[in-house]
């Protein structure tokens, strides 16, 4: 299989058109400038589009708290396989599947180090907030809210529900998927959004604990494909 059938650029390429055209370097910088503006604009509505919603979802926490369970929901297949949507070494071990399948080209680990490390960084970060915002998990009984002091075991996520790991790791996935493989797009998120009603069903979580760790894993999954993978094409 050669490099070119993995979705990577020729080699040379570049410096070929530099060498036909002197001045296709210079107007690439140009084009490069001119585009970081709307760029910023794009990231800034983007930004603001998920806080709303994020809100949106908490408004909606306790009603959903409430009424939306099922909680025999992992005693089901597929429970228990929508559930694995959002388990990390899932993807670990399909990030190893997709670097045997391109062995043969030249990078042959650029898409599986990009399918590795999406849902691992949006995991991380997840944690991390868990830690930082330490909300508890709906309780069995009413849906108030309950905040464990950074006191009580500062440096524990046991028992924070926001945000959702299942959910971050699981669209953080989808997403650098919809990057590699965008045809199946669909596919990807659909599996992750039945990750994320798995958790509401299972009482597991707030709405806003799966909404926000959908926005999670869709921003870093964004950010990682665009200062790691700048050479990689999408495959159609």
């Amino acid at each position: 299989m050669s490099a070119a059938g993995v979705g990577y650029p020729a080699e040379g390429a570049t410096s070929a058109l530099a060498s036909i055209s002197p001045g296709f370097s210079s107007s690439r910088s140009r084009v490069s400038t001119t585009s970081d503006s709307p760029a910023r604009g794009t990231v800034v509505r983007d930004v603001l589009i998920a806080i709303v919603l994020i809100a949106l979802s908490m408004l909606a926490d306790g009603w959903v708290a409430e009424h939306v369970h099922y909680g025999r929901v992992y005693e089901t297949d597929w429970g228990r396989m929508l559930r694995n949507f959002g388990y990390l070494p899932f993807w670990l071990l399909a990030a190893i599947a997709l670097a045997l399948n391109d062995r043969e080209s030249r990078e042959w680990w650029r898409r599986a180090m990009l399918l590795a490390a999406a849902p691992t960084a949006a995991g991380i970060v997840g944690e991390l907030l868990k830690i930082l915002v330490r909300r508890m998990r709906p309780p069995d009984v009413g849906s108030a809210y309950a905040f464990r002091a950074y006191g009580d075991h500062p440096f524990s996520s046991r028992g924070f529900g926001f945000p959702s790991s299942h959910a971050v790791v699981a669209f953080g996935a989808a997403a650098i998927l919809s990057h590699l493989f965008p045809r199946a797009r669909y596919v990807w998120y659909a599996a992750a959004i039945g990750c994320a009603v798995s958790r509401l069903l299972a009482h597991a979580h707030y709405l806003s604990d799966v909404v926000a760790g959908a926005f999670i894993g869709i921003a870093i999954a964004a950010l990682i494909w665009r200062y790691a993978a700048p050479r990689v094409i999408a495959i159609a």
